[in-house]
This record gives C-alpha cells, sequence and structure tokens, in this order.
C-alpha cells in the first residue's frame, strides 16, 4: 500500500474533489482541505456517504481519501502523515491512535460492525454456498484474504477459518492482500479462486454482478466493531464528516452496504 500523501492522494487512493458553488473562482480563498485515512472496506461506501453529506454545502471543501490496512495507516500516523479523520476497522487501532497522544479520546466514535463473506465470481470452481468448508475442495486452488498481520478483516478470516477447523487445510491455499480491497481484486482478476471478503464490498455495484457470496458466521470471528477518531488539529469539517457518518442518513447508507450499526446487539 502506498505511503499516506503529503497533502495530497498517493497511487492507489480515491480522491473526491467536492465544490460548493457555482465554479471556480482563482480570486477566492483556497477550499478547506480534509483528508481520510480509511479501512479499504469502507472503499465504495464512504465515497458515497461523502457525495450525500457534501451536495448541500455552500462552501468549498476538498476532500481526499486513502484507503488501506488500519495497522499501516497507524504506523504512518505515528510517522507524521497529514491526516484528520481515520476510519478503522477495528476499534483497538483507533484507540492506540489515541494513547500515542495523536487525538483525543472524547474523539473516539464507532461507526458500524463489520460482516465478511465468502465471495467467488460466476466462473469460478469454487461454490460460496458451500461456505468456509467448500475452500477445502480440491478444485479450489487459491484464497484470497487480507494480510491478517495489520488489517482486522484478515485477522477475522484466520479466526473464521480457525472456528470452522479448516485453516490448516487450506493454510497452502492462502494469498494475502495488503488490505481486504487488494485480496477482493486479487479474486476479480482470477489471481485468486474465492475470497474471504467483507460483506460491503460484495455489495458494491463493481463486485455484485459479478459473482455470488455467502455470509461467514458472525460467531465465528471476533466482532469487527468499526471505530474512528479524529486528529489532533483537524479542521472543524473533519468532526462535521465524522458526525454526518453517525447520523441517520450515514448509517442508513452504511446498511446498504451490509454494515451493522454499532449498537447492534446480535438480534
Amino acid at each position: 500500500m502506498p505511503a499516506l500523501p503529503a497533502r495530497t492522494a498517493g497511487a492507489g487512493a480515491a480522491v473526491l474533489l467536492l465544490v460548493g458553488g457555482c465554479g471556480a473562482d482563482a480570486t477566492a480563498e483556497p477550499a478547506t482541505q480534509i483528508h481520510i485515512a480509511a479501512a479499504s472496506d469502507l472503499q465504495f461506501a464512504l465515497d458515497e456517504v461523502i457525495r450525500v453529506a457534501e451536495q448541500d454545502r455552500a462552501d468549498d471543501l476538498s476532500v481526499s481519501v486513502t484507503y488501506g490496512s488500519s495497522g499501516t495507516f497507524v504506523q504512518q500516523i505515528a510517522n507524521g502523515a497529514p491526516v484528520d479523520l481515520y476510519l478503522s476497522a477495528d476499534q483497538d487501532y483507533a484507540e492506540q491512535l489515541i494513547e500515542d497522544g495523536h487525538a483525543d479520546e472524547d474523539s473516539l466514535f464507532r461507526y458500524a460492525v463489520g460482516r465478511m463473506v465468502v465471495w467467488a465470481p460466476e466462473d469460478s470452481p469454487a461454490d460460496p454456498d458451500q461456505g468456509l468448508a467448500g475452500l477445502t475442495a480440491e478444485s479450489v486452488d487459491t484464497v484470497a484474504l487480507a494480510n491478517p498481520e495489520h488489517a482486522p478483516y484478515g485477522a477475522a478470516a484466520v479466526a473464521a477459518l480457525e472456528d470452522a477447523g479448516v485453516y490448516e487445510d487450506v493454510s497452502d491455499k492462502l494469498v494475502r492482500g495488503e488490505n481486504i480491497a487488494q485480496a477482493a481484486e486479487f479474486v476479480r482478476s482470477g489471481n485468486a479462486d474465492v475470497g474471504v471478503l467483507a460483506l460491503s464490498l460484495a455489495r458494491a455495484p463493481e463486485m455484485r454482478d459479478e459473482g455470488s457470496y455467502a455470509e461467514v458466521p458472525l460467531e465465528s470471528f471476533p466482532r469487527l466493531n468499526q471505530a474512528g477518531v479524529v486528529l489532533a488539529e483537524a479542521p472543524a469539517e473533519a468532526e462535521e464528516l465524522a458526525s454526518y457518518l453517525q447520523s441517520s442518513d450515514g448509517q442508513a447508507i452504511l446498511a446498504d452496504y451490509g454494515f451493522y450499526p454499532p449498537e447492534w446487539d446480535g438480534d
């Protein structure tokens, strides 16, 4: 994954320039800039949240988003990467930034509970309806997941495979993406037969018509409490965007992509 940019978006980042008003004015004040480091399971959902949140703004706002693994972002922020809003797939990483003095405790918020699926394209030899057990089939050569060392969905996938009693049987088949979006791309591109992926990616327009999926039982892996923090000295607009993500409108968009609300109790 590319390093976070110095106030610009790096290679592989999704960049959104959201400008209110009727057009550019060379004499106008520069747009307020917000830099977001977001877990890659948000790659499509967050784009939509930002579009809806900013469509009625009267002022100029430039938002850049870099998607990647939550753990890698923590390291980059510790090394001085310019981030205003951090959205993690694991609350522990967000709390680590607070412990390290990069954000105030009051800025911590949960925004979702993540879900996982077994996803395969239509021409795959894998049958997602067989769930994790189906990954042991001789016809399945490669299984994509995110790197469990720094990607929460990767760690959750390993836990689920162990819970299903198939990890040892499939360990030689595993191909690890730097993050969950890269793991999904491995499957879409044919470099893996099947993937253990985030439901939010499987529901995105780019993937939902290309294959099928079956959900991984939530009780088979540690709960993916997704949380964020507003970093110290971030502009007020970063906190406003965090608040919108938690609002009923923001939560409705996340629900469309398969996220459970942060207060979900299992019912």
